[in-house]
């Protein structure tokens, strides 16, 4: 439902958590747009939402609604995820050691197909398959 709004408010979808317990669950949702969200973005996306899932009652209990940027060390999810983050620093760990390694911390250079190209400090280049990635996020940069 999230997926389906966010177009129309000129955001996309990075990830949706639900934690809290059975009585209390929280619905946090995180959006983002080239430039970065607002707080406006935040509160609009939110109503909307908010009123879709009232009308097609999906969460049966009490839940509260939280809509947020990702952060500049957000997760990297899906393969567009990585496609917008091209230049940036990122810090992967996959499933299976690529080079004696399961964990690299590169800048993200290249999608191609399935494939991500990331560009290491020491100017090595590694190419991770996505279906390898177990875990991937951006790198927060002090400039």
């Amino acid at each position: 439902m999230a997926e389906s709004i966010s177009p129309g408010h000129g955001l996309h979808l990075v990830d949706i958590e639900l934690a809290g317990s059975p009585r209390r669950t929280v619905v946090r949702v995180f959006i983002d747009k080239p430039g970065g969200v607002t707080l406006q973005d935040c509160e609009r996306f939110s109503r909307a939402l908010s009123a879709a899932l009232d009308v097609e009652d999906v969460i049966r209990t009490a839940y509260v609604l939280e809509v947020s940027s990702p952060g500049l060390d957000r997760p990297l999810r899906r393969l567009q995820d990585f496609m917008l983050n091209i230049g940036k620093l990122a810090r992967v760990s996959i499933r299976e050691k690529i080079d004696e390694q399961s964990f690299f911390i590169g800048r993200i250079t290249e999608v191609d197909g399935n494939t991500i190209r990331l560009i290491l400090e020491d100017s090595k280049e590694v190419l991770i398959p996505f279906e390898q990635i177990s875990k991937a996020r951006l790198e927060i940069e002090i400039r």
